[in-house]
C-alpha cells in the first residue's frame, strides 16, 4: 500500500484509489505535499484542507482542457477532464454528509466526467434504468469486436464508491477487450442514486438487481442468457445476495468478500479494523437512511449471507486481498464454503506475489482485475486471447 500519509489510512486509501483511477504522480505530489499536517487533524478540519488542494487541481485541469478545446485539441481536453473528474470526485467522497457545497461539487464532477468521455472518444455512455418511479444511473460499455448479442457483467459499488470510480479503475475496459460488455450501476445507497435520487441502500439487493436484469433483457445488443454480476467491497454482500435470489444471473464475482457486514460494524464500534471514509458513522446512517445509531445497527443485523448462498446454482468467483485490513480474510472463506450448490466455485486470494493484496485490490487493481476479467470471459463466453472469437 502506497502510504503518502503515514498515520492516516483513510487518506492513503483515497490517494491510492485515485492513482488506480489514472491520477498522475506529479499531480498527486502537488495536491498532497501541503497536507502532511492536515492529515493529522480531526476529520472536520482535515478533510476541508484535503478538499481545497484537490479541487484546486481539478479546476486547473478544467482550465487547461478549455484551452485545448479552443484549439480543437479535443482528445487532450478529454483526457484532462477525466483526470479533473477523478480529483473532484476524490475530494467530494471525503466530505461529511451535508457539508456545505458537497452536492454542487458532485455535480461539477459529473459534468467534467461526462464531457471528458465525449471529447476523449470513449465508447462508454450513461444510461438510466427505471426504478421506483425514479431511475438508477449506469455506465454502459459495449464489448469490442462482437457481432450479435454480447455477454455482459453488471458491476455494483461498495459502501462509498461510484460507477465512475469503477469505470476508471478499469474492469469495463479489460472486459471489453475480452468480448464482454459492462453495465456499471449506481445502486441505491451509492453515487447518483443516493446523492441526487435520495434512494438509500437496502439489504435485499435482489429488489433493484432484478430491475436491472429486466432492463437488460430489452436491449438488443445484450444476450439475456449471459448476464453476470460483480460487486466490490460492500458489493461483496450485495452481489451474492442478488445472484442467490435472481436466477437470471449466469455467474457472480465478488472483488473483496463481505460475508457478514453486521459483524464488521460491531468490530468497528469496538475500534477494530480500518474505516473506508472520514465521518464514518454519519456516512453509513446516510447510506442506509437510518435516523440514529440504534436504527442503523438494526438494519446492519440483516446484512449478512448466512442461509443465503445455497440458493446459488451458477459459477461464482470469490476474491479477497490477503492483507485486507477492512474485511477479515476469513469472511472470504465463509462465502466460498457456503456456495455448496455452485457448479464452479473458486476462491482466489491475492497476495504479495500477485499484487492486489489490500482491500478490494486498491493497491494493484490491474493484476486482480485481469484475473477477474479472464474468469468472467471464460464463464460468459468471451475470449482470453487475441484472435479468439466470442
Amino acid at each position: 500500500m502506497f502510504k503518502y500519509f503515514p498515520t492516516n489510512y483513510v487518506w492513503n486509501l483515497s490517494v491510492d484509489l485515485s492513482i488506480e483511477m489514472g491520477a498522475r504522480i506529479g499531480e498527486i505530489e502537488e495536491m498532497c505535499a501541503p497536507l502532511q499536517e492536515a492529515a493529522k487533524a480531526p476529520d472536520a478540519a482535515g478533510v476541508m484542507a484535503f478538499r481545497q488542494t484537490w479541487v484546486t487541481m481539478g479546476d486547473k485541469l478544467v482550465g487547461l482542457a478549455e484551452e485545448d478545446e479552443v484549439k480543437g485539441r479535443l482528445l487532450s481536453a478529454g483526457d484532462k477532464l477525466i483526470r479533473a473528474a477523478n480529483y473532484l470526485l476524490t475530494a467530494e467522497r471525503m466530505q461529511a454528509h451535508g457539508s456545505e457545497g458537497r452536492k454542487a461539487l458532485y455535480q461539477r464532477f459529473l459534468q467534467a466526467f461526462a464531457k471528458g468521455l465525449a471529447l476523449s472518444g470513449s465508447t462508454c455512455k450513461r444510461v438510466e434504468i427505471p426504478y421506483e418511479g425514479k431511475h438508477l444511473s449506469a455506465l454502459y460499455v459495449p464489448a469490442a469486436g462482437v457481432s450479435g448479442p454480447a455477454p455482459i457483467l453488471v458491476q455494483v459499488n461498495g459502501l462509498d464508491s461510484t460507477k465512475e470510480m469503477k469505470f476508471l479503475v478499469g474492469l469495463p475496459g479489460w472486459l471489453a477487450k475480452r468480448g464482454v460488455a459492462s453495465l456499471v450501476v449506481d445502486q441505491p445507497g451509492t453515487g447518483e442514486a443516493l446523492r441526487l435520487q435520495d434512494l438509500t441502500a437496502r439489504f435485499d439487493s435482489e429488489h433493484w438487481a432484478s430491475r436491472v436484469v429486466d432492463w437488460l433483457e430489452t436491449q438488443p445488443d445484450i444476450d439475456p442468457k449471459r448476464i453476470g454480476m460483480e460487486g466490490v467491497s460492500l458489493g461483496g454482500y450485495y452481489c451474492p445476495r442478488a445472484v442467490a435470489f435472481e436466477p437470471r444471473f449466469a455467474c457472480g464475482v465478488v472483488w473483496g468478500a463481505n460475508h457478514d457486514w453486521r459483524d464488521v460494524q460491531k468490530k468497528r464500534l469496538a475500534k477494530e479494523g480500518n474505516f473506508p471514509v472520514p465521518h464514518y458513522w454519519d456516512h453509513v446512517r446516510w447510506v442506509w437512511g437510518a435516523k440514529d445509531m440504534d436504527e442503523f445497527m438494526e438494519i446492519a443485523e440483516k446484512v449478512h449471507l448466512d442461509g443465503v448462498l445455497d440458493r446459488i446454482h451458477v459459477p461464482f468467483l470469490v476474491t479477497h486481498g490477503e492483507k485486507d485490513s477492512q474485511i477479515p480474510l476469513h469472511w472470504a472463506q465463509a462465502t466460498y464454503d457456503q456456495l455448496i450448490n455452485s457448479p464452479k466455485r473458486e476462491l482466489k486470494i491475492f497476495d504479495a506475489r500477485t499484487g492486489g493484496a489490500q482491500h478490494s485490490s486498491f493497491d494493484n487493481s490491474a493484476n486482480a482485475g485481469a484475473y477477474i476479467a479472464d474468469w468472467v470471459a471464460e464463464n460468459l463466453g468471451g475470449h482470453i486471447a487475441v484472435g479468439e472469437k466470442p
